[in-house]
């Protein structure tokens, strides 16, 4: 928006930029509370772009390699390499065979990589017939199956099934109701890799700011919008703090349905009962420990798929309930940025994902850390807890109270086929000619890079929408 010539100013509820991306510096450690995958990098490369810039103008990456590792039990687990020939031997040593499934598996992945980043996925979601194009009419059978039928119907070994079925996790369903098409998150991480930017996650955060003011953008922080003042169908200002600002339009960043609570109950889109009906992608425990020691038998990513998957998705989806047996992620950046933590120690954070909603206090908390505790030691064949000289827990009572988050989902709307483009939330209000909504809640989803274009997406709205304005630099 500040490139098109407006004059920006972004209230954060915070006292820290970044939101669910935001730093947290404790004892010498350093974690990313949110995000912590960077994958898609065309799309950081392309928002930067836009602006004559480089993501290398503000951070540096590092490709890992290997990207992740899956345990699926003790003595058994997955390193995934970079690189085609690498891959494909993995899965001829798992089940002979399978690399050349592999192959045309990740080519279909790879075209229909280009199809949703060409017609898909920069749209704004205004009808449906966004996503009619040559190539979507093509593969129309893509969106009518599932990943998960697609997958096994190419794989049979059980470690290949999940690790092909797990990057769709991030656009926050099950597997078995995800559209084959979107087999395109299995080339954003097969294809283009698992990077890190140095000092972790937050850099992008840093850059984003950085480039904000470079464009005259002024950042208020520890602002707690109370409400949003609309006259004639028009947003004149919203209060904050207790004071009024006023603006000539207004993009809301945050959660969609809690900003529509700030509005009179006559300008709102949405029900109560419409929201209560979407699939919501998960919420998280987390756990963000500093460990004072170096530890064996981790990476950067480590998945922990030791248990049954559809056990847990079910406690997510079917019957929102804290997961008998949880699946787990750990995060160890310290393995790649000796900056995470101090000399000889590791930085741990630990997720679970979970039901948004559901009850949480903190004795639920302590009994999964020692749960999924227990396993991290056992599999890994070291003890931690011990050597745990800080933690702290982040989750659904914290979603709410820092980000307003409806139940405290960590994600946002899944992406299931009666969630995409223009089934999902307005982009822009159809009560209030001046308010647009960007972020994870609407167009085109969950996720980093998502979240990214959805800023783009809007503000080309804005420039369609709102004519009167000058857009000239």
């Amino acid at each position: 928006m500040a490139s098109y010539g407006f004059e920006v100013t972004v209230l954060e509820k915070n006292k820290e930029l970044g939101g669910r991306a935001r730093r947290l510096c404790e004892e010498g450690f350093t974690f990313d509370m949110g995000p912590t995958w960077y994958w898609m990098p065309d799309v950081f490369e392309k928002f930067f772009a836009d602006f004559g810039r480089k993501p290398s103008d503000y951070y540096s990456l590092e490709r890992l390699d290997p990207s992740y590792r899956i345990y699926y039990g003790e003595n058994d687990f997955m390193d995934v390499p970079v690189g085609m020939d690498a891959q494909c031997a993995l899965f001829e040593n798992l089940e002979p065979g399978s690399s050349k499934q592999l192959k045309k598996f990740l080519m279909q992945a790879q075209e229909n990589y280009r199809i949703a980043v060409q017609d898909m996925v920069y749209k704004p979601g205004n009808s449906v017939t966004e996503l009619i194009s040559r190539d979507t009419i093509s593969n129309l059978h893509l969106f009518t199956q599932s990943i998960r039928h697609q997958v096994r119907k190419k794989f049979r070994h059980p470690h290949l099934v999940r690790l092909l079925e797990f990057p769709v996790l991030f656009l926050g369903a099950k597997p078995g109701n995800i559209p084959a098409f979107y087999n395109f998150m299995n080339y954003a991480d097969l294809g283009l890799g698992t990077w890190y930017p140095k000092s972790g996650m937050f850099s992008v955060v840093e850059a984003m700011v950085r480039l904000a003011r470079e464009l005259g953008v002024k950042f208020l922080t520890g602002m707690n919008v109370e409400s949003i003042v609309v006259e004639k169908e028009q947003v004149s200002g919203i209060r904050a703090n207790g004071e009024f600002y006023s603006c000539d339009l207004l993009i809301s960043g945050a959660d969609y349905h809690h900003t529509e609570t700030l509005l009179d109950e006559k300008y709102r889109v949405y029900s109560d009962s419409y929201w209560s009906k979407k699939t919501f992608a998960p919420s998280a425990l987390l756990f963000f420990l500093g460990i004072n020691k170096k530890l064996s038998g981790i990476r950067h990513h480590t998945l922990f798929f030791d248990e049954e998957f559809d056990k847990h998705a079910e406690s997510i989806y079917d019957d929102p309930r804290w997961p008998d047996k949880p699946l787990f992620y750990a995060s160890f950046p310290s393995v790649t940025d000796e900056n995470a933590a101090p000399r000889g120690c590791e930085n741990v954070t630990l997720l679970i994902p979970l039901a948004p909603g559901i009850e949480d206090t903190e004795e639920i908390r302590e009994s999964y850390y020692n749960k999924i505790m227990n396993r991290l030691e056992r599999l890994t064949r070291q003890e931690l807890r011990e050597a745990a000289v800080y933690k702290r827990s982040y989750c659904i009572n914290d979603f709410v109270s820092d980000y307003n988050s409806y139940k405290g989902n960590a994600y946002g709307l899944a992406n299931t086929l009666m969630q995409t483009a223009c089934l999902r939330p307005s982009i822009k209000s159809k009560k209030i000619n001046n308010l647009f909504f960007t972020g994870q809640l609407t167009v085109p989803g969950p996720g980093v890079p998502p979240a990214i274009i959805s800023g783009k997406i809007v503000a080309g709205e804005v420039c369609k929408k709102i004519p009167v304005y000058d857009y000239a630099n």
